[in-house]
């Protein structure tokens, strides 16, 4: 079952590969550069999401773990909780060899610079 679904999702991969070229050929100069900042934009919205989750979760497990934690021990659960989550939502894709290279010839140095500026807070 498993490798189905990863024939499957490789498809729309490839797929969205495809059709991220075809978008992108009919961007002007100044379009791309506006794309670039909503880009930078959803990520530092899917990043805030990230910021309430985390927190949420460790105050969940908190509650239900039938141990008490210091507050040495609940800082650190609630700064890996983001962590893990950044690097499953965020980091994790855009790490990705195939993503960079393909987003490489898409985008001028200076909008590399900026989208590498913007990740790196998350990127820790």
């Amino acid at each position: 079952m498993f490798f189905f679904h990863w024939k499957e999702e490789s498809q729309h991969a490839i797929l969205d590969e495809l059709e991220w070229k075809l978008e992108n050929s009919k961007l002007t100069v100044d379009q791309r550069d506006q794309t670039v900042g909503e880009l930078i934009e959803l990520v530092a919205g899917v990043d805030g999401m990230l910021k309430a989750q985390a927190p949420a979760d460790v105050d969940y497990f908190l509650a239900t773990c039938p141990r008490t934690f210091i507050q040495a021990e609940t800082e650190r659960l609630r700064a890996c909780m983001l962590q893990a989550y950044r690097w499953q939502y965020i980091v994790s894709g855009v790490q990705n060899p195939r993503f960079n290279e393909l987003l490489g010839t898409m985008i001028t140095a200076g909008q590399a610079k900026r989208i590498g500026d913007a990740l790196a807070p998350i990127m820790q």
